[in-house]
């Protein structure tokens, strides 16, 4: 008998543990003694991953060309094999090696990275447009395509925070996008510079004051997402978490029916002298 609860005990986990997998990937957080990258949620952060690997095989390979090389020269011409040092000024063909190989390697890294530069800049087909406000500390975003549905996400604090929610990372108002959909995102700030940074979408733009820049991103999959402000701006800097949740079409749809409500202009006006009371 008890062979068989080990057995079905075995059987058990590896059902379960690739559902843990799709579970734990369905969140875009960072990780204890996480390594890697986080899982890609979307387009920008798949072709980063990429990138990264094909510059990570190229050093690799250097590295490992380079110390076996060193290994070599050491043995080869040691004193020992070398009484008398040789008298060598040049070599024509080593020269003209390590200059045109090292051109051809820069040049290998340099295309999917311009690619990938330009890839990342804006998108021609937004679905949606974002309005992302930087402040001493925290984030406002608007939806300009929604009625300028506008409202403030602040951090919850310590003594918030409910069970299961991560530390210096939750927010009360999450950012609410549509899963599949071009997302453009203007950046702006209304006092210094601020970064909005979430790894696991791809995308890292200053907020600059009296400037609007623009990028964007895409979350193909439903999950919830998370940031943080990665350009210090002040003693609060570190209580900037960026927190987007990426639903299905019809749930997005039914959440501006309820954001239309919810963040009315007295609302609003309400929440932010709460959160304000809160922060003092």
């Amino acid at each position: 008998m008890p062979r068989y609860r080990r057995l079905l005990a075995v059987l058990m986990m590896f059902i379960a543990v690739p559902g843990g997998v799709a579970l734990a990937q369905a969140v875009g957080a960072p990780r204890p003694w996480e390594m890697n990258m986080q899982p890609a949620f979307g387009p920008l952060k798949e072709q980063q991953i990429a990138l990264h690997n094909l510059i990570l095989v190229i050093i690799t390979l250097i590295t490992l060309f380079v110390g076996v090389l060193l290994v070599w020269v050491m043995w080869r011409y040691h004193a020992t094999r070398n009484q008398a040092p040789t008298r060598t000024a040049h070599n024509t063909v080593l020269e003209i090696a390590w200059t045109v190989i090292p051109v051809l390697i820069l040049v290998v890294m340099a295309i999917p990275s311009f690619r990938l530069v330009y890839y990342e800049d804006r998108t021609r087909d937004a679905d949606l447009t974002i309005k992302v406000t930087g402040h001493q500390w925290y984030w406002e975003y608007t939806y300009p395509d929604n009625n300028n549905i506008d409202f403030t996400s602040y951090m919850i604090p310590d003594d918030q925070l409910k069970p299961g929610q991560r530390r210096l990372l939750e927010v009360d108002n999450e950012l609410v996008v549509p899963v599949g959909k071009n997302i453009r995102v203007l950046q702006t700030s209304t006092d210094v510079i601020h970064s909005w940074f979430i790894p696991a979408l791809g995308v890292q733009r200053y907020a600059i004051p009296g400037r609007t820049i623009e990028t964007w991103f895409r979350a193909d999959k439903a999950g919830t997402i998370y940031g943080q402000c990665n350009q210090i701006c002040g003693t609060n800097h570190s209580h900037m978490p960026i927190v987007v949740r990426a639903v299905p079409g019809q749930e997005f749809n039914a959440w501006l029916v309820e954001a239309k409500t919810k963040f009315s202009d007295a609302g609003q006006q309400t929440r932010e002298i709460a959160a304000a009371e809160v922060r003092h």
